[in-house]
């Protein structure tokens, strides 16, 4: 069992109450050569133009079949800009109605994800939808649902999963390196203009649900499920805009606190996740182009067999090829059935569940 595969077994995902029944997602058993047919909804997401440019890169992988955009003010803006400007564009219907469609980018503005994710699984499509999973939790928890009767992937757009960094910190934890986990300090903050800030201005998770999505996953994985989770989120600006906001997680021996604000000057280069343990402590800044600062107790061997020092060493990670590379490539291998996916329907509800909590967001 590989070092992923046990932190997973070990943190108790697998065995956790929730309100789908626990089940890997199953990708089909035969693999298949072909490029991965792919198409995109949507483009007013902020990860939009990257993710679309991400599945050109790997022609050898994917196969663009076209991008929809229903906005007309919208598709004005992008039709005629890179990379939206070199691939084939259609109206949703026809995209979906392609019958060789493997797989849908869902890149909307939050409101738009979940019905197109909707009709992305009814159509029999396999689907990367992007982050936060909307305002509505029931609806989620249906579009899973349904997607697990027909055995269709649901890749959540968190930047951090395949990040480098982050794998390392899943496996020192699972491994034991750490000793018991009683911290966990994590910060995900930008400052933005005055345009940025009027549509977020609409959810009342502000901050949180616009940035701190991405860190709650990272500690879902890491930490399992809270016992509780406390909201306390304030306005700096006089907008009407939740842009300063902390979420407090309750576990049994640990707490864990997610900051995540709009307001800071240079905030790209403070971005930072912390674990402390009673054996040592694993710091990661910056999240996006990671460094590791690993301070130890005493000199340990990983389950992997690398060799770890007593004391304080830090460690420059390779960059990667870019932001969504290997999720958008560990989604493909799976669709191929060269690999399980690793993350599960009731890791990305609970998740969810977690995020609307932290955002003090109805559950209804």
């Amino acid at each position: 069992m590989s070092s992923r595969r046990q932190f997973i077994a070990a943190s108790g995902l697998a065995a956790l109450p929730s309100l789908l029944p626990c089940t890997s997602q199953v990708s089909p058993s035969a693999p298949s050569p072909k490029p991965i047919r792919v198409g995109q909804i949507g483009t007013k997401h902020g990860h939009a133009s990257g993710k679309l440019g991400t599945v050109l890169k790997y022609p050898e992988v994917f196969e663009v079949v076209a991008w929809t955009e229903q906005d007309a003010e919208q598709l004005a803006k992008v039709e005629n800009t890179a990379p939206f400007a070199n691939v084939q564009r259609m109206s949703q219907a026809d995209l979906l109605s392609q019958p060789d469609l493997d797989l849908v980018l869902i890149e909307g503005d939050i409101d738009e994800l979940l019905p197109a994710a909707r009709a992305c699984i009814d159509a029999g499509k396999h689907i990367h939808l992007d982050k936060p999973a909307g305002t509505k939790l029931a609806e989620f928890e249906a579009i899973l649902k349904s997607a697990k009767q027909k055995q269709l992937l649901v890749q959540l757009g968190y930047m951090y999963r395949s990040n480098p960094a982050f794998q390392l910190m899943y496996e020192a934890v699972a491994d034991g390196l750490l000793g018991e986990v009683f911290e966990v300090h994590a910060v995900m903050s930008k400052k933005i203009n005055a345009a940025a800030r009027k549509p977020l201005a609409r959810y009342r998770g502000g901050s949180m649900f616009e940035l701190g999505c991405h860190l709650i996953d990272s500690l879902i994985i890491l930490m399992g499920k809270p016992d509780r989770i406390h909201a306390m989120h304030r306005q700096v600006g006089d907008d009407g805009l939740y842009d300063n906001c902390l979420a407090l997680f309750e576990y049994p021996k640990a707490t864990a606190t997610v900051r995540s604000s709009l307001v800071e000057v240079d905030g790209f280069r403070r971005r930072h996740f912390v674990v402390c343990g009673t054996k040592g402590t694993l710091h990661i800044e910056p999240l996006d182009n990671p460094k590791i600062t690993l301070t130890l107790e005493e000199s340990q061997q990983s389950k992997s067999g690398r060799e770890f020092n007593k004391g304080t060493e830090q460690f420059t990670l390779p960059k990667s090829p870019g932001r969504y590379d290997g999720d958008l490539l560990a989604l493909a291998a799976s669709i191929r059935g060269e690999s399980v996916y690793p993350y599960d329907y009731n890791h990305d509800l609970l998740v969810q569940q977690c995020l609307l909590q932290a955002c003090d967001m109805p559950l209804e």
